[in-house]
């Protein structure tokens, strides 16, 4: 192959291929019913804010008294 080929390539069908994978992306991420789920994904941090999460395994230090 030609670098001119894969360049005319690259330039045509490779650009229409990421074009298509950038709003096929874009249209999942926003699409109907995915706020709840990024709702979640942005309040995850605050979570235990008040209090910290309750180990379910004792630690170590636990387990030796």
């Amino acid at each position: 192959m030609d670098y001119h080929i894969l360049r005319e390539i690259a330039d045509s069908w490779v650009l229409l291929a990421l074009f298509l994978f950038f709003v096929g992306v874009w249209f999942w991420a926003w699409r109907p019913g995915s706020r709840s789920t990024h709702e979640d994904a942005a309040k995850v941090i605050f979570r235990n804010e008040t209090a910290p999460a309750q180990d379910t395994e004792p630690t170590k230090s636990e387990a030796r008294t």
